[in-house]
């Protein structure tokens, strides 16, 4: 969709943006408070993003830095978001960690998650970080629970036996499945509180240069 304009996020765009995550997110999921958005905003306001179409926001990613050996595999979304405030943020880390994408439903499958990602691979680009990683959400795990464990499920979709519409779209786009983490995001009832860990490397990553800040999203 080449209409579509990724910028950086900004605080007249909370409303917008809590009103969107209701309609986006599954029932029984809350939209994070405005004090939370404030405050990532004042974190680290590169790493936030929206999409607009036609003046109105359709999508969103939100991004921390970290240090991933604080972390590594075993981490649950409120701990390393510090509770959606992103207080965790360190911008000596090496690690991008996507914390939250999400796409007005009544237009997903039109590419505005692809710009999304998009962007984010441009700021790990500009910033000389080593790595975009994620957790996923697995929204159709919850049909296969009775049989099949999460692993055994998020393996299935990387095989290509089942569909997953977050896991697939994010192999997709390049990522690489590491494994499952349990008790990432309890309330979401479809993954069962399950989620993917993902990540992308940086193939322009350079050791020999420290991490850069842009004023600018680099599109």
């Amino acid at each position: 969709m080449t209409n579509v304009k990724i910028r950086h996020t900004c605080k007249d765009d909370i409303a917008e943006l809590i009103a969107l995550q209701k309609r986006a997110y599954p029932s029984g999921m809350p939209p994070w408070s405005r004090t939370d958005m404030r405050r990532q905003l004042e974190t680290f306001p590169q790493g936030q993003i929206v999409a607009e179409l036609d003046g109105r926001i359709v999508g969103c990613a939100s991004s921390l830095v970290v240090l991933w050996d604080d972390w590594c595999d075993i981490h649950t979304w409120k701990d390393i978001t510090a509770g959606g405030s992103f207080d965790n943020h360190n911008p000596q880390g090496k690690t991008l960690y996507g914390a939250e994408v999400f796409v007005d439903p009544e237009i997903r499958g039109q590419g505005i998650g692809h710009e999304l990602y998009e962007g984010r691979r441009a700021l790990c680009r500009a910033m000389n970080l080593k790595r975009i990683i994620a957790a996923g959400r697995l929204p159709g795990y919850h049909r296969h629970a009775a049989e099949l464990s999460a692993e055994d499920y998020a393996k299935r979709v990387v095989w290509g036996d089942l569909r997953d519409a977050v896991l697939g779209f994010q192999m997709r786009e390049g990522f690489h499945y590491c494994g499952v983490i349990s008790d990432y995001l309890p309330e979401d009832a479809e993954s069962c509180g399950y989620a993917s860990l993902i990540v992308w490397l940086n193939p322009d990553y350079d050791p020999s240069r420290p991490t850069h800040i842009p004023e600018e999203l680099p599109l």
